[in-house]
């Protein structure tokens, strides 16, 4: 009797203890995407004739070195599977998937004609990578060879970062050491674009501070 009293009671105090344990769940994170890098162009007066939905990570872009064209074509890889006819569901457009904001900035007004010109689409780009690079120039210097979070900032990541968020939302990532770290719709964040795109030689592009075609 003894013995069964005594093992009722230790299943008593199991059940009490546990009773104070509590249960979380991991926080979901809500990426939000800021107004600057929302395209105000109504989309559906531009006609996509080839359709595409790119997957993340679906194919490996292929190698071509570590300067200038390597790098745009591994960014072109991520951005649109090196695609100059694309329009993603946000409306941005090309092979570099700019909006019409950076587009106006950069002197081109006609979304339709800057869709069908692949030559005109890569001025456009490397013309935002030599605006970037004035914007970035003493953050350059600065933070180059760093290691934020894990990953070592280099020029190509901040000028890549610069292409997905705006050089000012990289100057913010790297005041704040990585705390302000900017994602897009499709979850790709800053802090992504410095690591997968480092390492690049872009001492080819001279900056400019009013970069226009």
């Amino acid at each position: 009797m003894k013995r069964w009293i005594g093992f009722i009671l230790h299943l008593a105090m199991i059940v009490i203890l546990t009773s104070f344990v509590s249960y979380t769940t991991p926080k979901k994170v809500d990426y939000k995407v800021p107004d600057s890098l929302k395209t105000k162009m109504d989309v559906e007066t531009i006609v996509l004739q080839k359709p595409l939905v790119v997957q993340e990570d679906e194919l490996t872009p292929p190698y071509l070195g570590s300067a200038f064209n390597g790098f745009k074509e591994a960014l072109a890889f991520k951005e649109s599977q090196g695609r100059y006819d694309v329009i993603n569901t946000l409306g941005y457009l090309g092979k570099y998937q700019f909006g019409e904001g950076t587009l106006k900035l950069l002197g081109v007004y006609d979304a339709n004609g800057f869709l069908q010109d692949p030559v005109l689409q890569e001025r456009v780009f490397e013309a935002n990578v030599a605006r970037n690079k004035w914007i970035l120039r003493r953050y350059i210097k600065l933070y180059n060879g760093k290691r934020i979070r894990g990953t070592v900032i280099t020029e190509s990541g901040m000028l890549a970062a610069a292409h997905l968020a705006g050089a000012g939302n990289v100057k913010k990532y790297l005041r704040s050491y990585g705390k302000n770290d900017v994602a897009d719709a499709y979850g790709s964040s800053i802090s992504y674009y410095m690591g997968k795109f480092s390492g690049f030689d872009l001492c080819s592009i001279e900056q400019k501070r009013n970069a226009k075609i």
